[in-house]
């Protein structure tokens, strides 16, 4: 593999690396010293100092949300990175030293920073990074099928770039999430069958990324520990000294690549399942008229309890998805799994059931007019229990027609702008399926239009009368929403998190079956969920 100078007019299709590839990891090694690490002869000392002083070059590929914030500080670690990316619009940028990335403190500075000095550039070739680089980091997405499979076929397009120029002595490094046993199994084979190595010629390790949108740069550098397992002892030893010097905390090392990829799926699924017990609890919560959230907080105060919050559901690239990669993968009966998908699944419809029955049961006391009050007797009759937790009531198909409602928030969670299996699709489809008419608002959103509802800015929606508000992700920007403008009406507080202390408003939430401040119907009152 022949390094340039300027390794930005490299052409992706020169000759594969395999046919001037070095047989030796020694032999791959250019004048300056050390530019390859999977070598086990060579000493730890020289070969850290070739990383950290540039001799090692660092090829990135993917710099989405969590891949330009690791390109980034690699770079300020390597001095010699380069960035792949299909998008020619993320690649334009990152030349231009602009981040496309918002929301994540610090990255805009590191990214100008670091191209400035060099250390830093994008191509949109992968085989351009792969025939340049001898550390290969994978930050690419992983999605599901329709059949809610896992969909590899964008790790396995990387896979088969970075073959295209990977020599012995180079290592991968994967952190995208994927099935346990993938790198042994289906990543290191695909290396060696694509590039005509030999398969020990090279190391594969998985180094799952520990982030999350709005903290990138510290969870990157500082605020876990870093797991690393590679297919091979040697692999490990790699991915433990290169990123040792990327963080400041610990990097721990375990058995092997399946064993580091289990950590990764084991903790998004011990949320999921965890998140999904305490939406059950709300459910109960709700038949005993006590406040979840009051309960749960008491019995987490005992160290063996550590419930989360209940809410509308769940969404992101990591908690619906990696429970998925269980069920599909292993033959192995896992009802727990299963089930918590589905009650998870189930809370939007769940949420647009509380709200039609919150406000049948105000009509029927007298305490809402208009909309909502024939909301009531469209619904009488259903139910707005799913007892399978499925999602598939037919309760929420109804009972809604001429109710005017607005949505707060559609990002999967605060602070955000990410939608992606954001909770929010469903419960503006169930309102819309119900007959409501529905308007959101969601600051941090620039386009609203995928959405089945009007977008309104704050300031529109708080000169507007709605039968119902339905908060649903509870950005720190709503703390400047105009509540004593809004004509009195019901919210459903899916996450107990608006302040409307010395307003008219009627607060719900999921998890409490009477209004905040007993202002609604007392607790026992019929259609509360019972």
């Amino acid at each position: 593999m022949e390094r340039t100078p300027d390794s930005s007019t490299t052409d992706s299709t020169g000759s594969p690396a395999s046919e001037t590839a070095p047989t030796t990891p020694s032999e791959g090694r250019d004048e300056a010293g050390v530019d390859r690490l999977y070598d086990a002869s060579a000493d730890t000392a020289d070969q850290r100092r070739a990383l950290v002083g540039g001799d090692v070059p660092v090829a990135v590929y993917g710099l989405g949300k969590m891949g330009l914030p690791v390109a980034s500080v690699l770079a300020s670690v390597t001095g010699n990175v380069v960035g792949a990316d299909v998008d020619p619009d993320v690649v334009e940028s990152v030349n231009a030293g602009e981040s496309h990335v918002r929301g994540e403190p610090g990255l805009d500075g590191l990214v100008a920073d670091r191209v400035d000095d060099g250390s830093l550039r994008a191509v949109s070739d992968p085989e351009v990074a792969a025939d340049e680089a001898s550390i290969h980091v994978v930050i690419v997405p992983t999605l599901l099928t329709e059949e809610n499979e896992g969909d590899l076929s964008i790790v396995d397009a990387v896979v088969d770039a970075i073959a295209t120029g990977i020599d012995p002595g180079d290592a991968v490094f994967v952190e995208s999430t994927v099935p346990p046993g993938t790198c042994a199994d289906r990543i290191a084979p695909r290396l060696a069958e694509r590039s005509g190595l030999d398969r020990a010629a090279f190391g594969v390790a998985f180094c799952p990324e520990r982030t999350a949108s709005g903290r990138a740069l510290r969870d990157i550098t500082e605020s876990y520990p870093k797991i690393v397992g590679g297919v091979d002892a040697e692999s490990t030893r790699v991915a433990d000294l290169v990123y040792g010097e990327v963080t400041d905390n610990d990097v721990i090392p375990v058995r092997d690549a399946t064993t580091a990829e289990a950590t990764k799926v084991f903790g998004g699924v011990y949320r999921d399942v965890n998140i999904a017990l305490a939406n059950e609890f709300a459910r109960y919560a709700d038949s005993m008229g006590i406040d979840v959230r009051e309960a749960i907080a008491a019995s987490n105060t005992q160290p063996y309890s550590h419930v989360l919050s209940p809410g509308p559901g769940v969404g992101g690239h990591c908690i619906p998805v990696y429970p998925h990669f269980l069920l599909s993968e292993f033959a192995v009966e896992s009802p727990l799994v299963r089930i918590s998908r589905l009650v998870n699944d189930g809370m939007p419809t769940h949420a647009v059931d509380r709200l039609r029955s919150i406000l049948r049961t105000e009509a029927d006391v007298s305490t809402v007019n208009g909309p909502a009050a024939d909301a009531s007797a469209a619904g009488e009759g259903t139910t707005d229990r799913d007892p399978a937790g499925t999602g598939s009531s037919e309760s929420s198909a109804s009972g809604l027609d001429g109710v005017r409602v607005l949505v707060l928030g559609v990002t999967y969670r605060p602070g955000v702008n990410e939608l992606r299996n954001s909770p929010s699709y469903e419960l503006i489809e169930e309102l819309s399926r119900g007959g409501a008419t529905v308007d959101v608002c969601d600051p941090l959103v620039g386009d609203l239009t995928g959405f089945a509802a009007t977008p309104v800015s704050m300031a529109e929606a708080a000169g507007s009368a709605y039968d119902a508000v339905v908060a649903v992700t509870p950005h720190e920007e709503f703390s400047a929403f105009d509540w004593d403008a809004l004509e009195p009406t019901v919210v459903l507080d899916c996450h107990d998190a608006v302040d409307l202390d010395g307003t008219d408003h009627r607060e719900y939430t999921l998890g409490r079956a009477i209004a905040l401040d007993g202002e609604g119907p007392p607790a026992g009152s019929p259609d509360m969920d019972r």
